[in-house]
């Protein structure tokens, strides 16, 4: 099944896109706006992970695919609590030419639509370095309605000093309220 959003596809990664999730993984720009250690890989790792996910049900990924552009960047639904219903969620938009266009918006919602709807989860949780503004901005804003929930003080270390984690998360009832005032999937 694929997920669907306003003017992308959430879809099943295919052994295919490896090459394009391994240049981003190894791009130091777009790793230094996550807060994951992160360390040069090769495709053969990739191509290790790729075989791993297939029986993993405990995480979903999931690359974001434009339609006339390709895939764009990668979302993930991760470390799921079946019991308690909730699970960590990011997204990478490996792609910088289309940060900042709306895409991560669509992105984030069909995930949580996805997430609340059909896995029927009750919360997510994200996080973000201190210095990635964008993403913090984007997730806290008006139109997402994820509340910044605290601080892991001195967390990850890039550029020469420690920077905090923001902690982020977001409940069915927050999504649902958010559905009221914006109509988003009208």
């Amino acid at each position: 099944m694929n997920i669907k959003g306003k003017h992308l596809t959430l879809r099943a990664i295919e052994e295919s896109d490896l090459e394009l999730l391994q240049k981003w993984a190894n791009d130091p720009v777009t790793q230094d706006g996550i807060g994951e250690i992160h360390f040069p890989s090769s495709l053969d790792f990739h191509e290790a992970w790729f075989h791993n996910l297939k029986s993993d049900r405990l995480n979903q990924r999931f690359v974001v695919d434009v339609p006339e552009i390709g895939i764009i960047g990668i979302s993930s639904i991760v470390n799921i609590d079946w019991r308690n219903r909730h699970a960590w969620h990011g997204l990478v938009i490996g792609e910088s030419s289309y940060r900042g266009k709306g895409y991560a918006i669509d992105a984030i919602m069909a995930t949580m639509r996805y997430s609340f709807d059909e896995l029927n989860l009750e919360r997510l949780d994200g996080s973000m370095i201190e210095y990635n503004k964008l993403s913090i901005a984007t997730y806290c804003g008006k139109r997402l309605g994820w509340i910044e929930e605290g601080r892991r003080r001195n967390y990850f270390f890039r550029k020469g000093r420690y920077w905090d984690q923001v902690l982020v998360g977001i409940t069915s009832k927050d999504y649902r309220d958010l559905l009221e005032k914006t109509n988003y999937w009208e």
